[in-house]
């Protein structure tokens, strides 16, 4: 028993100079802590083992390695078996081999990159800018949101399509690139929606676009279908029956007396908001089609600047009613029993933005056509650029439809200046 406890205790006074209180050689007294003033740190427990070591004589072990434990005495001597005493210290002991460590005390941490200091509150933000880069459509930073107002978010990009009687019905809305990279919302809106059933079903498509560099511009058009598809679908039986029996006079004065209602909707809905009204209302322009495939009668009607055109025979039709005759642009030929297109006159009751007609137009659809309704954001490069223009010709003039990915791909093709905000609604008709 009392070789054994000579080999706990020298095996105690070895871990004693290892992690004691370093108070001397021998350690602290029986139950003692070893607790000590001394900073106690990595590095500075690595020194005090460094320098037990030194006195005992025993070489630095390598990095990784273990300290060795002395093994248990012997039955007969007392000794442990296979082992010597060791050797008397030396009078001027041998520096230990240095191991290397990260510094982790105070001032020897590395030093870590600061922090940008945001600009003093009330200072000039950065512009923002002009142009997208040239590098592809990809989206960049998200717009901005209000926590108290999430629902004033929309989507990048918006995708809908349907199938009735003879009509496939494909609708985009894109953000442009301009946006994108400025992290700006999307100002286009797209509504398509179905009212009643059967044969009797009337669709409606509104593309609306929020007026530019104006306060709720987004929401505007957003609200612009809204109220546009309210009153359409409460007026639905008597203009599906108005479409059936080619009432055209009488679908002209119906929608434009909707639509001057809901502009004066939304310039009252301004003025809730806070906002000038006469830079409140957006470009709003819509389609009416019966589901009903013996009626091949199509009406466009609206307000603001957009595209209304016709692909016929693999070639573009500007249908639209007030286009400029200095667009590049095929006239359409009437179809039998087609009118003109024409503009109704300027209303001066302060329902519609000043110097905006409302425009309307009836198409009749042969099997094979493509009639396209979109933004300005689209209308635009197809009518200045015919690179664009055959190129887009030739994506939608195959035999069968696009399916919502390949007709999204081909109306987000990008034209070099023409960065803004696109929506496009095409119906192929069979």
């Amino acid at each position: 028993m009392k070789q054994q406890g000579t080999g706990r205790g020298h095996e105690d006074d070895w871990w004693r100079r290892l992690y004691g209180d370093g108070g001397g050689a021998g350690g602290g007294a029986a139950g003692d802590t070893g607790a000590s003033d001394a900073p106690d740190t990595l590095d500075d427990r690595v020194a005090s083992a460094l320098r037990a070591l030194a006195a005992t004589g025993r070489a630095a072990p390598a990095p990784g390695d273990a300290p060795e434990r002395p093994e248990r005495p012997g039955p007969a001597t007392g000794k442990p078996p296979g082992r010597t005493a060791p050797p008397p210290p030396p009078a001027f002991p041998t520096p230990p081999a240095p191991i290397p460590l990260q510094a982790t005390g105070p001032g020897s941490r590395p030093a870590t990159p600061r922090r940008p200091v945001p600009p003093p509150r009330g200072a000039p933000a950065d512009p923002p800018p002009s142009a997208p880069p040239p590098d592809g459509p990809e989206p960049g930073p998200l717009p901005a949101a209000d926590p108290a107002a999430l629902d004033e978010l929309v989507p990048d990009t918006a995708l809908d399509g349907a199938r009735y009687g003879s009509l496939t019905l494909r609708a985009a809305s894109r953000r442009g690139d301009l946006a994108r990279h400025r992290g700006d919302i999307r100002r286009d809106a797209l509504l398509t929606v179905r009212f009643g059933s059967g044969r009797h079903a009337l669709l409606l498509v509104a593309v609306a676009t929020g007026p530019p560099a104006g306060a709720g511009a987004a929401r505007a058009a957003r609200d612009a279908c809204a109220w546009i598809g309210g009153a359409v679908g409460r007026s639905c039986t008597r203009l599906a029956e108005d479409l059936r029996t080619d009432q055209r006079d009488a679908l002209r004065s119906g929608l434009q007396r909707l639509t001057d209602r809901s502009y004066g909707t939304l310039r009252a809905r301004a003025e809730e908001r806070g906002l000038p009204p006469e830079r409140y209302p957006a470009a709003l322009r819509c389609l009416l089609l019966p589901a009903d495939p013996e009626c091949r009668t199509r009406v466009f009607f609206g307000v603001g600047p957009g595209g209304l055109l016709r692909l016929r025979d693999g070639a573009w039709q500007d249908l639209e009613p007030t286009a400029p005759d200095h667009l590049p642009r095929r006239a359409a030929p009437a179809d039998p029993g087609e009118p003109p297109p024409a503009a109704a006159g300027r209303r001066t009751d302060g329902t519609r933005a000043p110097g905006e007609p409302f425009l309307f137009r009836t198409a009749f659809a042969r099997p094979g056509d493509m009639l396209l309704l979109c933004s300005a954001g689209l209308a635009e490069p197809l009518r200045q650029d015919p690179v664009f223009a055959a190129r887009l010709a030739a994506e939608w003039s195959l035999p069968r439809p696009p399916g919502l990915t390949d007709f999204l791909t081909a109306a987000q093709l990008r034209v070099e200046g023409h960065p803004k905000d696109r929506t496009a609604v095409a119906v192929w008709e069979s």
